[in-house]
């Protein structure tokens, strides 16, 4: 074999004792890339210089995929129940487009009781652990969306357009504020209710923004990530071996390319291999005492929203960012039992109350609601009319942008307030109409974040989340 030129030689040379001094110094060139991607100067920054004080730390933001009738669980219209069975009153149809109502709909009064709350308002009664929480929490009655089907109303709750292919919020969020704990992810996603979301696994994408930065899916049964366990005769420090061979080549790719998805790749092999000490202790809720279980209704194992909120909990105790929690089964149309307002609203109403309630008075307990922003929604509201597909005969509600109802907790929110308003019969908003941008602009600013200047350039512009528009809502803050 014909012997190198004497240069290049000592550039080979070289770059094998900067490799080996980078590896001897327990940092690969995994751990300067994902430097690079997610830089922290000890206060949280990571691309990011915080303009304010974040009032927060990590969020929880549980979505009812479907959309919730939050007209029947937060905003009580007596009129509405004396109007039961009458036609809809033809202002409220003209020039309206409804997914599923034909003709000329009948109104539909509420079908379950209520009780009031620990603030004084009154909520469903199927909701009892969470009405006593209700002093811990901002109710807005007001919000509104551009969007009446699923997925685009989902990606533009959470992306900031209704078309997939930007980044996730989870997605701004860890790349503009980085991680605290490098042996996590700073964002986590979890699903439950047997179904993923309409928009799909696009709605914890990066898009067109690193993919470092991507929702990381952790499972409530088995292990909480694929491939987390080697495989039988494959021991950890052979892991490690394997790992440094891969990382070799991608690194000799990276210095040829400059490709960030190759120094990505690096950074999360590296995630990948801390991951799988880290993740089984953060995800074992056997170790939780019997207390809690029966605080959350969890039953370790299984695949619930309970389980997925005390899990939440445990990840932003642990430095996460940001926690996504997607829980399906809650397009209330009544075209049957399984999406009726008499038997499915109230099997979703009993998974619900007991979690979120308990959740809330954990992070209480625990001295984390303060600094960790609890947020609860769906992606549009319900119509105030019986949906009454195909002749059905039984209670549901069509999909309904104008106005719905979201809750807020800790995290620099207010506590026992209310915001918003609607109309008699729960059509329009009457008060301080909020976007669905406006909650972007304010959970971003929470976390110390301008909405405005957090931006990524991607063919040739910058990008927000907050694209078109949005402004931070003062009426949501303590």
């Amino acid at each position: 074999m014909s012997a190198l030129p004497e240069g290049a030689l000592s550039e080979r040379l070289r770059q094998l004792q900067r490799r080996w001094f980078l590896r001897r110094s327990g940092v690969g060139l995994g751990g300067v890339a994902l430097g690079s991607l997610l830089r922290d100067d000890g206060g949280g920054a990571a691309v990011y210089r915080r303009p304010h004080p974040a009032r927060a730390k990590s969020v929880i933001y549980l979505h009812m995929e479907g959309a919730p009738p939050t007209l029947d669980m937060f905003d009580r219209k007596p009129e509405l129940d004396r109007l039961d069975g009458e036609k809809c009153p033809d202002s409220f149809l003209a020039g309206e487009r409804f997914a599923f109502i034909k003709g000329h709909p009948r109104l539909l009064g509420h079908r379950h009781g209520w009780i009031r709350g620990s603030n004084g308002i009154e909520v469903c009664e199927l909701f009892p652990h969470l009405a006593q929480q209700l002093t811990e929490t901002t109710l807005v009655r007001s919000m509104h969306t551009s969007e009446f089907n699923h997925a685009p109303a989902e990606l533009l709750l959470f992306s900031g357009a209704p078309r997939p292919g930007r980044p996730s919020m989870g997605s701004w969020v860890s790349y503009g504020l980085g991680s605290e704990n490098r042996d996590l992810p700073a964002f986590v996603v979890m699903t439950s209710g047997g179904s993923l979301p309409s928009a799909g696994k696009s709605l914890w994408s990066s898009g067109f923004a690193p993919t470092v930065h991507q929702g990381v899916e952790l499972r409530s049964q088995g292990d909480p990530v694929l491939y987390l366990q080697d495989p039988p005769g494959f021991d950890r420090a052979r892991r490690a071996r394997s790992l440094a061979a891969i990382n070799d080549l991608n690194e000799q790719r990276l210095a040829i390319t400059g490709d960030p998805e190759t120094a990505t790749r690096i950074a999360q092999y590296e995630l990948a291999f801390r991951m799988q000490a880290s993740v089984p202790e953060a995800a074992d809720l056997a170790s939780e005492p019997p207390e809690v279980h029966e605080l959350y209704g969890t039953t370790p194992g299984e695949t619930s929203l309970a389980n997925n909120c005390l899990l939440a909990r445990r990840l932003v105790e642990r430095g996460v960012r940001f926690v996504h929690l997607f829980d399906a089964g809650w397009d209330i149309h009544g075209t049957n039992k399984t999406d009726d307002l008499m038997t499915q609203f109230p099997r979703k109403a009993r998974e619900l109350d007991r979690a979120l309630a308990g959740l809330i008075v954990d992070l209480r307990r625990r001295g984390l609601l303060d600094e960790t922003l609890v947020v609860w929604s769906g992606e549009f509201g319900r119509t105030p009319m019986n949906e009454k597909r195909n002749g059905s005969k039984l209670f549901g509600r069509d999909h309904h942008p104008h106005c719905f109802s979201i809750l807020m907790a800790g995290g620099g929110s207010k506590r026992g307030a209310v915001v918003g308003a609607t109309d008699a019969i729960g059509y329009r908003i009457t008060e301080t109409p909020i976007h669905v941008h406006d909650l972007q602009a304010t959970i971003l600013h929470l976390l110390g974040i301008d909405h405005e200047q957090l931006t990524y350039k991607f063919q040739g512009r910058p990008f927000r989340l907050t694209d078109v528009h949005g402004k931070v809502r003062g009426e949501l803050l303590a």
